[in-house]
């Protein structure tokens, strides 16, 4: 692996693949074209005189002092906004980004004060509408002239902020950029390209330089056990987003700083994906990343400033042009909930209250402060980023998997990646870009909608003389973004969840994943005692329409699977009736059996069904498109990447698998030594606990109760053999 990045104010590294040996990797320059200049100038002049139309506290004189203001305006804005960016404030992207707003309208009244003639502004007030209202214009203007790609200017200013900020690594040896797309399902983004919904990712397709393949998850198809698994290497005791520790009393979540720096404690062996120098961007796991921006279990520990936004901030015109478009995505969300309630479109999920501001914040705020630092990554040369875009998944719980607003916050998110990927050729090493996710999403009405009551009054109903505590559900990235605005303004946060008290009986929501805990016994209760305390609960449960399965273990049978019409004994593979995961995965058992392993599974863990000629499941929560269970399309995520790198020749299972491929991938690229292969590292630790997470490695395990699975992974030729794309090819 490569040394870490050295720190600020030391000058550039460069890394020769052999001593002495000229660089054959040349990054080019961005180079401002005058036809896009005049554009773009002229974009600006009319949004100047769009402003002086609508404002009555603006005014300039006519089109000729119009263009030399906006000029005037853009030669402030490049001096000004930069030196705000690099003062190190103590709560970071909050005052930056209060300070360069306000910023804004100072070089107006600024401009006013140069040239009087050409612009006047009579207060700052209007200064400040007047700001806002040009970026507006402006935002509208570009996309009709085609000038809606500031690229040349913002990669200008982050490589001279890279440069002056030191650290910069040059070599010829790849890095790697790890794009998340949270929530996607293979057969989404397979119809999304045909359809032209992602046009950047059907162009690399298409001229062959990626593939698209499949991966399936573990049982939990949720982001917590998913990016421990790829970051870390191991999701080992991670049942659900949310689960109970019954010694303790406690509910630990996934969403909470606290309990991720924890997991990720226990979990990290120092082989992270990350490790070396590799930057994590809005991820709930760092990987052992050096440099971090909105990662969950790292954020307890951000008190300072986080250098990681100045890219933003050294452009005036992002942070209003993110005020406009947050805004306007508020109204994208109204107008679309409003046509779902019109028209009486089935599911609907629950779209008011603060949600437009959470989508909003999502789809916009964090997005762009994530492309942002993956850009800085990468002029700064690091080895390796992974960053998570949450969007996606976000407008999909709410909206639903393939709706008109859903597949637009996935054009935009495609619309970046291939900002990203223009971005290669001007930076300090050459890079390979893997876009995958980390699970999919299956869709329904909710167990409520359908029923009128929810999985807790269910349980509360079929228990005895027992208090249950509120479900503990909900959407992940609603704790998501409170957690982005306490990083943002250096504030600390704990996002725990609320922790019973005098409860008998904790019900915990994960998408179509439900985990009853029995909190009267401090240890995991068998389904002879459940049946004793509580005879009524396991037939409701079981016996219920909308419940797939229920797993329980047994004294007599072990870990045994619930069904209306059969059951399943997963250690000894006897099927009584109708085998109740007939409708799953065929990885199912092996998913099952694991879970149940865990020292905190719940004493009863419920899925929902799913209906395979519909293509429909229901969630525990109140969201229409779920996932964190087993049944449709949540289980099947992607990876699209580079044809050079190869994948196993055996279907890849679970996101330890998937950990170890990527790692590979990095080790080859990178020339660092492997071991066994570059794509077949020794088991780590968490493997020789955890025998099915090790599927994919090419080796024949046997698991405690005698059941093997082989599965084998293709050797990697030693180093793979980057493909060099000359700057300017077709490639770029």
């Amino acid at each position: 692996m490569e040394p870490d990045l050295p720190q600020h104010g030391t000058p550039a590294v460069r890394l020769d693949s052999d001593y002495g040996q000229v660089m054959a990797w040349s990054p080019q320059r961005p180079r401002f074209n005058p036809f896009r200049v005049a554009v773009s100038w002229l974009v600006a002049t009319l949004a100047v005189l769009i402003a002086a139309a609508i404002l009555p506290g603006i005014s300039v004189g006519g089109f000729a002092d119009a263009l030399f203001a906006a000029a005037l305006i853009a030669l402030l804005n490049a001096l000004l906004p930069p030196i705000v960016a690099a003062l190190r404030l103590p709560f970071t992207l909050a005052l930056g980004f209060v300070a360069i707003l306000l910023l804004d309208a100072g070089i107006l009244l600024l401009a006013d004060h140069i040239s009087t003639r050409t612009i006047r502004v009579t207060s700052f007030g209007w200064a400040l509408l007047a700001a806002l209202v040009i970026a507006g214009a402006t935002i509208v203007l570009s996309v009709i002239f085609g000038a809606n790609d500031d690229d040349t200017y913002t990669l200008s200013v982050i490589r001279r902020i890279a440069r002056v900020s030191g650290g910069r690594i040059e070599t010829d040896r790849p890095g790697v950029i790890f794009l998340e797309i949270d929530g996607l399902a293979l057969p989404v983004l397979q119809r999304a390209i045909r359809d032209g919904n992602t046009p950047e990712m059907a162009r690399w397709l298409e001229r062959g330089s990626h593939r698209l393949d499949e991966w399936e998850t573990d049982l939990s198809s949720q982001t917590g056990a998913s990016q421990a698994g790829i970051l870390l290497g191991s999701n080992e005791g991670i049942p659900a987003f949310r689960w109970a520790e019954k010694d303790t009393g406690r509910i630990v979540a996934c969403s909470s700083p606290s309990d991720c720096a924890a997991i990720e404690q226990r979990l990290a062996q120092g082989d992270g994906l990350l490790t070396d120098g590799g930057a994590s961007r809005g991820n709930l796991f760092s990987g052992e990343a050096e440099a971090v921006i909105l990662t969950v279990s790292r954020m307890s520990a951000e008190r300072k400033a986080n250098p990681g936004y100045r890219a933003f901030l050294a452009n005036g015109f992002n942070v209003t042009r993110t005020l406009v478009l947050f805004f306007w995505e508020i109204v994208i969300e109204l107008v679309a909930a409003t046509q779902q309630r019109r028209r009486d479109v089935r599911p609907r999920g629950q779209r008011g209250g603060r949600y437009p501001f959470l989508r909003a914040t999502m789809c916009v705020a964090v997005r762009d402060l994530i492309v942002f630092g993956v850009l800085t990554d990468m002029m700064r040369g690091r080895p390796a980023v992974y960053a998570t875009f949450s969007s996606y998944d976000e407008v999909a719980h709410h909206s639903g998997l393939e709706r008109a607003d859903t597949l637009e916050a996935l054009r935009k998110l495609d619309q970046q990646f291939g900002r990203i990927e223009r971005a290669r050729r001007y930076a300090p090493r050459p890079y390979e870009i893997v876009v995958l996710s980390d699970h999919g999403q299956t869709q329904g009405a909710t167990f409520k909608q359908r029923n009128g009551y929810d999985l807790r009054d269910l349980v509360e109903r079929s228990s005895e003389n027992a208090t249950v505590s509120r479900m503990a559900s909900g959407d992940e990235n609603d704790v998501g973004a409170q957690h982005a605005v306490a990083e943002a303004t250096g504030r600390s946060t704990d996002g725990s969840e609320p922790q019973p008290e005098h409860e008998q009986v904790v019900v915990l929501g994960s998408g179509n994943l439900g985990l009853v805990y029995l909190m009267e016994a401090k240890e995991r209760l068998s389904l002879e005692e459940i049946n004793e305390r509580h005879p009524r609960l396991v037939p409701a449960l079981v016996g219920h329409p909308h419940v797939g399965f229920v797993l329980v273990r047994s004294r007599e049978r072990g870990a045994v699977v619930l069904g209306a019409g059969g059951s399943h004994a997963l250690d000894q593979g006897r099927i009584e009736g109708e085998d109740p995961l007939a409708s799953f995965s065929t990885n199912a058992p092996a998913h099952l059996r694991r879970t149940d392993s865990f020292a905190n599974a719940p004493d009863i863990l419920v899925n929902s069904f799913y209906d395979d000629e519909l293509e429909q499941g229901c969630a525990f929560e109140e969201l229409i498109s779920f996932h964190g269970g087993l049944g449709g399309p949540q289980t099947r995520p992607f990876i699209l990447h580079p044809v050079e790198l190869p994948m196993p020749t055996e279907p890849l299972v679970g996101a330890a698998a998937v950990h170890r491929v990527l790692d590979g991938w990095r080790r080859s690229l990178q020339r660092a030594p492997a071991v066994a292969g570059a794509l077949t590292p020794a088991p780590s630790a968490h493997e020789r606990r955890d025998p099915v997470a090790q599927q994919g490695r090419g080796e024949e395990h046997e698991d405690d109760r005698g059941e093997g699975a082989s599965v084998s992974l293709q050797p990697a030729p030693g180093v793979v053999e980057l493909r060099r794309r000359p700057p300017g090819s077709d490639d770029e």
